[in-house]
């Protein structure tokens, strides 16, 4: 058992799992790119999360009967412009954002100098088409595709409708972005939740599959075992921010030098939006820390370990 189905050091273009097919994107799918799950059925294909290499106008597309998302962000949808006539299913919590572009910076909730930014990134190079037919769906949710089903999982704390997918009789879990990845769980946007994260994470360790896939970087992880010892390491980094913050706090802080500081992203990386992800992860840490009586205001915007 190991991280990937993967022999040798050369990676597939697709993996197999029974009926379901990883589209492998460039660099095993590390951001901007992803690993779309292909489901084929004997009546209908369905193509989970169209990454930004299925964009590509020469790439050759698969069969695709209908399209679903596992959230609504970016590097999911940035393929789905190239499948305009085919329905397209998203949770729930999260269809505001592929309805319209003013839903979809709703669950950014980035300010308007760093909005105005972003917009042209999501047109331009994610291809973001607002898409007011999109059908929504809830927990438990199943697509019957003749011979295999797909069922929803509702995941939350990534964004509100965040959820993965068994695909069954195969043995399939599709993590969307429970990435298992060294950066650890993303938790920066206003449709972001660290509370949820702990509910979603804890719900992960109860899913039993043979296969564990995600979108970015970690293909997939073969075995219930190993998927779980991943996971731990995973969750270990919500933990490791929240001692660093504490140490930091040693002395009393204001956000602005949280912020600067840098607990999320490596220190010297310098987009538009880092501090804005930075501010809404560490105050959620913040929020947290002075419900356990472990952080306190000493005095108007400054914060010290207690």
């Amino acid at each position: 058992m190991g991280e990937a189905v993967v022999h040798g050091t050369a990676v597939p273009d697709e993996i197999e799992l029974g009926r379901v097919r990883v589209l492998v994107g460039p660099d095993r799918g590390r951001y901007p790119n992803g690993n779309s799950l292909l489901v084929v059925g004997e009546r209908e294909t369905l193509l989970v999360d169209p990454s930004l290499p299925l964009a590509t106008p020469d790439r050759e597309l698969p069969r695709v009967d209908r399209v679903v998302l596992s959230h609504v962000h970016e590097d999911h949808f940035a393929g789905l412009a190239r499948f305009p006539d085919r329905p397209v299913h998203v949770p729930s919590a999260d269809r505001l954002g592929l309805v319209s572009l003013e839903g979809l910076l709703t669950i950014y909730g980035m300010p308007p100098d760093v909005e105005e930014a972003w917009v042209p990134v999501l047109q331009d190079e994610f291809h973001y088409r607002p898409r007011p037919d999109a059908l929504g769906f809830d927990d438990g949710h199943e697509w019957d595709l003749g011979g295999v089903v797909v069922r929803a999982v509702h995941l939350p704390g990534h964004t509100r409708g965040h959820s993965g997918f068994l695909v069954e009789p195969d043995g399939v879990c599709y993590l969307g972005d429970i990435d298992l990845t060294g950066f650890g769980p993303y938790y920066g946007d206003a449709w972001s939740s660290l509370e949820d994260w702990a509910r979603s994470l804890e719900r992960c360790r109860r899913i039993e599959a043979r296969w564990y896939a995600t979108f970015h970087q970690k293909l997939v992880v073969e075995g219930r075992e190993r998927f779980l010892d991943l996971l731990d390491v995973y969750e270990a980094v919500i933990g490791r921010r929240e001692v660093a913050l504490l140490e930091h706090l040693a002395e009393p802080r204001t956000t602005a030098e949280i912020v600067a500081h840098r607990f999320v992203y490596r220190p010297g990386v310098e987009l538009p939006w880092v501090d804005y992800v930075e501010e809404r992860s560490m105050t959620q840490h913040l929020e947290r820390l002075r419900r356990q009586g472990r952080v306190r205001e000493v005095e108007p915007g400054r914060f010290r370990a207690t």
